[in-house]
């Protein structure tokens, strides 16, 4: 190896190990980010395609994750195939209403193609495509697939992908965006 290939080696290596850090740190921060101030309310709007649902819910206020909200969001997430619940990640719901505000929507519902899946409907999935994870974030309440009216399906990719909030998924071919609050990821 010359001098020029080991030092772009080098400073290749002080890149990822410089920002290995900030990341970890945008991370927590996004995903905490609202959490910290009792004086906000934090107000989320969905509507379900599939069963013509709309909700419009404060679901953080004082300081806190109002149960009810949670519970009218778990319902508008639910599997609409079965009709199964799962308690949906409130992580998710913060990184939603960080989208919302990148996006300068607060007020457009989210529309959910697709919330939680339960095994079941995961299984089905899967058999139709190759694109449906075995061991999806959907099943745990941890993801959605997202339109948002108003909004181009890239520039809401665009605005998740910037948060640094969990992975996000592009599906320009079926007009949806899909965030999880799992690793830092794009596909």
């Amino acid at each position: 190896m010359g001098r020029r290939d080991f030092l772009k080696f080098g400073a290749l290596l002080a890149f990822v190990g410089l920002s290995a850090n900030p990341v970890e740190a945008a991370v927590k921060r996004s995903s905490k980010i609202y959490r910290k101030s009792k004086q906000i309310t934090k107000a989320l709007y969905f509507y379900n395609p599939h069963t013509g649902e709309k909700l419009d819910v404060p679901y953080f206020t004082k300081g806190r994750y109002s149960p009810v909200a949670m519970k009218d969001i778990n319902h508008i997430f639910r599997d609409h195939r079965t009709g199964a619940i799962k308690p949906i990640d409130q992580n998710l719901l913060d990184y939603l209403y960080a989208l919302s505000n990148k996006l300068e929507t607060p007020r457009t519902p989210f529309h959910i193609i697709s919330g939680y899946r339960s095994p079941e409907t995961n299984a089905l999935l899967r058999k139709e495509s190759s694109q449906v994870a075995k061991d999806s974030f959907h099943i745990k309440g941890k993801a959605v697939d997202i339109r948002l009216p108003g909004r181009s399906i890239a520039s809401i990719r665009n605005a998740a992908v910037s948060l640094k909030a969990g992975g996000v998924g592009y599906y320009p071919d079926d007009q949806f965006v899909h965030i999880d609050v799992g690793d830092i990821r794009c596909w």
